[in-house]
């Protein structure tokens, strides 16, 4: 039986912001997270609430090794982006991205929170609120219970099983682990060989640790296509980001 840590008293708190992606399906020249999104380039908008949210201390950055030094001129200087401790090249795989980023992490810090950079619209809210709820929990997700029936098909996209609607979450980021644990998580994956990972605290099911799900928020989309960028916008034009 795996023991609850008492995580009561931990402080130090350190975000590992994964944006190496290509951004193929926007069908752009640019990457989707350096887009100008209203004026600003997508990727500072996603980091402004973690430079503002005090019980944020460090923040890791993980982008294309051909960006390294466009994110540093022109997101974090440019933007003025101080808890940002190091810019590092991602991997091939979004995996390889992260436990890059969370190698960079120091000790001193007991909790990572892990944010993707394509989901512009996060507030300190909700980053507050998931940092509060890890205090008591040794792993905490963010979600939206599913508004539509969930149904697996086959290869010939024929239904072969329904969910149970009211049993399924839709996944987002940030989500909040143990250093320690999340860490050990995506070595076991990588010397393992692992498939792929889209999600962080599968590596935390898989270890046997409990993961808790809090309700995050409908306006927290990630950019992946055009309509999602598009939607962005209004939803920044509109004031419903911070």
């Amino acid at each position: 039986m795996t023991r609850k840590p008492d995580l009561k008293n931990i402080e130090k708190v350190a975000a590992v912001v994964p944006a190496a992606g290509a951004g193929l399906r926007m069908g752009g020249e640019s990457a989707k997270q350096f887009l100008d999104l209203n004026g600003t380039p997508l990727l500072a908008i996603t980091l402004r609430p973690f430079e503002t949210c005090q019980a944020i201390q460090a923040v890791i950055l993980v982008v294309p090794p051909d960006a390294i030094e466009y994110c540093r001129n022109e997101i974090v200087k440019k933007f003025k982006l101080k808890k940002i401790k190091d810019v590092l090249p991602g991997g091939k795989r979004r995996q390889d991205s992260v436990r890059l980023g969370l190698e960079a992490v120091e000790e001193e810090y007991n909790l990572v929170l892990i944010h993707d950079g394509a989901r512009p619209l996060i507030d300190e809210t909700l980053i507050n609120r998931i940092i509060q709820t890890a205090k008591e929990n040794r792993a905490v997700i963010t979600g939206m219970p599913a508004k539509e029936t969930v149904k697996e098909v086959n290869h010939l996209t024929e239904v072969t099983k329904t969910y149970r609607r009211e049993k399924i979450w839709l996944i987002q980021t940030p989500q909040v682990f143990r250093r320690s644990d999340i860490i050990e998580g995506h070595r076991r994956a990588y010397e393992e060989n692992w498939e792929e990972v889209t999600d962080d605290s599968l590596l935390l099911e898989r270890l046997g640790i409990p993961v808790k799900v809090i309700q995050g928020s409908e306006k927290n989309i990630k950019v992946t296509t055009p309509y999602d960028f598009k939607l962005a916008q209004i939803l920044l034009g509109r004031g419903f980001a911070f």
